[in-house]
């Protein structure tokens, strides 16, 4: 090879280094930048902060947020609660099944009123509570609870009812406003067991309600039964 030859070949060889070294570096710069972009990642799923880990953690967030919330409802009750909702729903239950019975069977215009205004309250009531026994995490009252109709709650036994269902015009007007005077007594005398002794600051309003509004209701009643 003649020195010219070598020259020419050095230098094109040369030229090919120097060409290839950018394309390298710009490679290697790659490299680092999807590192970086690997460990930010990495970084984000350990701290909850940024990317799909930080959109996954913000639904554990939320989960466990609405899980303490429903931790603390439930640690500002206390027995008394629990079975005032408990034993109210099955006895407001009732009360409404009565109202509902003045359809067709009263003849008297202020018994029907009361009647609808009964069940216009109750019926509301009803699923307020229900919704409370299910947050709380307790069994909500279906059918008969321990204690119930065995007097001094107002419970009518099925007896009651179904005499009841018989009945028709002024017979129906007494023997509703006294089924539902005693019935009110009952759950009078239960809200006032919630007043004294409930946590909970709904449960304690719902029975100030109640000791209020079934006050007055008995009020009228036996106004009633009076002119009757």
């Amino acid at each position: 090879m003649t020195a010219f030859t070598r020259a020419f070949h050095g230098k094109h060889l040369h030229g090919k280094h120097l060409h290839r070294k950018p394309v390298r570096r710009v490679a290697a710069v790659g490299v680092v930048a999807a590192g970086a972009l690997m460990l930010s990642a990495c970084g984000s799923d350990g701290d909850g902060a940024s990317g799909m880990s930080g959109m996954d953690h913000g639904g554990s967030k939320s989960s466990a947020t609405a899980t303490a919330t429903a931790a603390a409802k439930a640690g500002d009750i206390d027995e008394a609660d629990v079975r005032f909702a408990q034993m109210m729903i099955p006895h407001h239950e009732q009360a409404v099944a009565m109202a509902e019975l003045a359809d067709g069977r009263a003849s008297d215009a202020e018994i029907k009123d009361l009647a609808a205004k009964i069940e216009k309250a109750q019926d509301p009531e009803i699923k307020t509570m229900t919704g409370w026994l299910n947050s709380w995490g307790k069994p909500t009252a279906k059918g008969d609870m321990p204690g119930m109709g065995m007097g001094g709650d107002g419970m009518m036994s099925d007896k009651d009812m179904k005499e009841l269902k018989a009945m028709r015009g002024k017979e129906f007007d007494k023997m509703f406003a006294q089924m539902m005077i005693d019935h009110h007594n009952g759950a009078i005398a239960m809200a006032k067991t919630e007043q004294k002794s409930g946590q909970n600051a709904d449960t304690k309003k719902m029975a100030d309600a109640i000791v209020t509004g079934q006050s007055a209701e008995v009020k009228q009643l036996k106004t009633i039964l009076d002119r009757l």
